[in-house]
């Protein structure tokens, strides 16, 4: 059992609070707060927050706030590489259900700084039903609000006092919409002017984009790394090398803050996420939707093994190098380095990620991640971009319901969708399918057969793929 003082490890100044204790944000946040720790002067614990009401899980207190992340991929020099370490940034946990008053307590810390969460896309909610005595209430944001005034009353409305917020839950402009349905909380509360202002002039909202897969703890190799690591870990957690923080806040604030000048961290202070959530959802998310309808019919099971087939890979990457890249607005050089990462993380030995898995929902994938390249790559250049094109008539086929070898595939999409593919394919009229598809007005948002030569292309693709197969089809796509 991991012990601090026998492993002769500090306990930083409580200067954090972090709601959620889930495996991503101890890969992720702390694992980084950990290095900045041991390579600078912060000296920032977290307090984490347990925010649901459950106690069959035991609390990380058990091991001191210790823990190990196993960090494992293919580096920038394409080695894999494996990386163990013990994280020592976390103090304590707080069960907010049964610790209500102590988490009240942390607001009248006055080392406290930062507040850190990630209670999934559904956690930034809003309910009229929560109310101030409530202990706790039961949203996040309504959770945080009653926090937030404990701290100004605490310190009598202290414009010092404020925090510094990093949401990494994964919707749009994160901090903009927890800010937003915070002051929907101190307008139900009736909490007053001169609070709302401290909320808007003492604390800085910062949006965040997080990017790491966090396969979290590795069950079937339990016995196997604690032979290897030497002691017992109930709360290990795995992750993949690539790892991506992006921020937008005060550059100069959130700098010296975080100590950010005293290590070598892919963290980014920005301006503005767009450019940066435009290239991760273009480049990872848009080449993980190409690739699963063509592998998939083309026999792959999951994406590792797509990038070890050459004409997969091939694809994949003329997809992004010829298609995706030139339809972004960043500088090259940055989307180029970002896709080879990309490429390292789909061929990375330790992540086993199923393209079935990847294919839930593939419409609404296909429009939010492909499509506005289709579009912008047609705009820019007149020309259609056959790749992603040939990923959609793939899709159209996937949607067949079958595998090119019988094996029944398990379609998981909005009903409307599959009853529509179920009618569709009673029949071969290719072109019929195609248009149909196309002229999904109220999916797409616009009529994709008024894109000049697209219905003609997808209709080639989709007769070829369906009569010879993706592999013969796959040598047509120049």
């Amino acid at each position: 059992m991991l012990n601090r003082e026998k492993m002769n490890l500090p306990k930083y100044t409580e200067r954090v609070i972090q709601f959620g204790e889930g495996n991503f944000l101890r890969c992720f946040f702390d694992w980084q707060l950990d290095i900045i720790n041991k390579n600078s002067d912060l000296d920032a614990g977290v307090a984490v927050i347990r925010p649901i009401d459950y106690d069959t899980i035991p609390l990380l207190d058990i091991q001191d706030g210790l823990y190990t992340t196993i960090i494992r991929g293919i580096n920038e020099s394409g080695e894999i590489v494996k990386d163990s370490r013990v994280i020592s940034s976390i103090n304590r946990e707080i069960p907010i259900y049964q610790q209500f008053e102590e988490y009240l307590r942390l607001a009248h810390n006055p080392d406290m700084r930062f507040i850190v969460s990630n209670t999934t896309e559904a956690g930034i909610v809003f309910s009229d039903e929560d109310r101030y005595e409530d202990k706790p209430q039961k949203t996040f944001p309504a959770k945080l609000t009653r926090l937030l005034h404990e701290r100004f009353l605490a310190f009598n409305g202290d414009k010092d006092k404020g925090f510094i917020l990093m949401p990494c839950e994964l919707i749009d402009y994160n901090g903009e919409e927890l800010k937003r349905i915070v002051l929907k909380y101190v307008e139900l509360w009736n909490l007053g002017k001169e609070f709302e202002n401290w909320i808007n002039e003492a604390n800085i909202w910062c949006s965040t984009l997080v990017d790491r897969i966090v396969t979290g703890y590795p069950r079937a190799e339990k016995d196997e790394l604690v032979k290897e690591l030497g002691y017992e870990d109930n709360f290990m957690t795995t992750g993949e090398y690539f790892y991506l923080f992006v921020i937008q806040g005060p550059k100069d604030i959130l700098t010296k803050e975080l100590r950010l000048d005293k290590v070598n961290l892919n963290i980014l202070i920005v301006d503005d996420l767009k450019p940066y959530k435009m290239r991760k959802v273009g480049i990872l998310n848009g080449a993980h939707t190409a690739m699963v309808p063509v592998a998939y019919l083309y026999g792959i099971d999951t994406v590792r093994e797509g990038m070890e087939n050459p004409e997969i890979q091939n694809f994949v990457e003329r997809a992004i190098d010829e298609e995706i890249i030139p339809a972004l607005n960043m500088d090259k050089k940055e989307l180029i380095d970002f896709k080879d990462a990309v490429i390292k993380r789909f061929q990375n030995p330790y992540v086993k990620h199923m393209l079935i898995d990847i294919s839930l929902n593939s419409m609404s994938k296909y429009k939010s991640r492909i499509l506005p390249q289709v579009l912008e790559f047609h705009n820019k250049t007149g020309k259609l971009p056959k790749k992603l094109l040939f990923s959609l008539a793939a899709l159209i086929r996937f949607y067949k319901g079958v595998r090119e070898n019988g094996i029944p595939i398990n379609l998981r999409d909005d009903k409307i969708h599959l009853d529509m593919y179920k009618n569709l394919w009673k029949t071969d009229n290719y072109e019929e399918i195609v248009k149909t598809v196309l002229g999904l007005e109220a999916h797409w948002e616009i009529d994709l057969n008024k894109v000049p030569g697209m219905t003609e292309l997808v209709t080639e693709y989709l007769e070829k793929i369906d009569r010879l197969g993706v592999k013969k089809a796959l040598e047509e796509v120049k």
